[in-house]
């Protein structure tokens, strides 16, 4: 008795095989703008989700890893660095490695923070009092632009950075860096754009960095909030910039111009990010709710099932 394949049997076997591997090799079909939406809508909404279960309000001492605390004051919610960076890549964006954590405001205030913090060693701060307004300005403008293949693959809008808020400005005596620049969206022109309020706090082996976003309509008011957080944060015993020790601690290989144009150019992460997070993606989140602050508030304030809300 034989147990092989007839010719007949073969000659099927083989072509659906053949079909099979050519099924295989079929790329698979692009989504539509529909499912692509869709997609997006849903891990928006795990990712808020997931907030709700970890979000800490006012007020409240928050650790910033080993290098100080943030005293949170009483009207913000303070979003831990997983969760965030998941808010944030729901966006359209990427999350800095450098990321502590999202800040917002418990009130009608329509903004958001980050907060993070990035072990370079002792920024040199000499090239204050000589740097260029405008060749800083130029390399963000490049660093914008670098990201915007990366968000358009992804079936976000370009952005661009259009011009200074405020001038980079630096304070010698307390080790403060403050500067502002607006985004819009580029194939937009009806995008009135936001305001990204940069400001840094340095330490002696590295700096924390403050990012406020909100429309350039409210930023004057709403930049207050910005030196208020930074001000709640505080360097430990050892770890601030008058604590460095020359010939034995780290120097950065760069200097606090690059915490403007440099470093922040590779971080665009972190320039645009929330520009389109705050004003564009939470939009799409909280309708019926009316203003985003307001949402914001409804949402910390509502304790989940579990009961994990602090």
């Amino acid at each position: 008795m034989s147990f092989g394949l007839s010719h007949r049997g073969l000659a099927i076997a083989l072509t659906l095989a053949l079909a099979g591997t050519a099924a295989a090799q079929t790329p698979p079909a692009t989504p539509s703008p529909a499912d692509q939406a869709a997609t997006i809508q849903a891990e928006q909404d795990a990712a808020w989700d997931a907030v709700r279960k970890v979000v800490q309000r006012g007020p409240v001492g928050i650790p910033l890893i080993d290098q100080g605390t943030l005293a949170l004051p009483e009207g913000y919610a303070f979003v831990p660095k997983q969760e965030s960076a998941r808010l944030l890549r729901a966006s359209g964006n990427s999350a800095s490695p450098t990321l502590i954590g999202l800040i917002f405001p418990l009130s009608d205030e329509n903004w958001s923070a980050s907060i993070d913090y990035t072990e370079e060693g002792y920024i040199r701060d000499d090239d204050a009092k000589d740097w260029n307004a405008d060749e800083l300005l130029t390399s963000l403008k490049d660093g914008t632009e670098a990201e915007n293949q990366d968000r358009i693959a992804r079936g976000f809008p370009p952005l661009a950075v259009t011009g200074w808020i405020e001038v980079p400005q630096y304070d010698a005596g307390t080790h403060r860096l403050v500067w502002s620049a607006k985004v819009v969206e580029t194939n937009n022109p009806q995008d009135q754009g936001t305001a990204n309020y940069k400001t840094y706090a340095l330490g002696r082996e590295g700096y924390f960095g403050l990012n406020l976003v909100a429309s350039t309509a409210t930023i004057e008011s709403d930049k207050k909030y910005a030196r208020e957080l930074l001000g709640a944060i505080s360097y430990s015993p050892g770890k601030r910039y008058e604590d460095f020790t020359e010939g034995t601690d780290k120097v950065a290989e760069y200097g606090l111009a690059a915490l403007v144009a440099g470093v922040a150019a590779k971080k665009l992460g972190l320039i645009a990010i929330i520009g389109a997070f705050v004003l564009k993606f939470a939009k799409v989140f909280v309708i019926g709710f009316g203003v985003f602050g307001v949402a914001l508030a409804r949402l910390f304030r509502r304790k989940p099932r579990d009961g994990n809300v602090s």
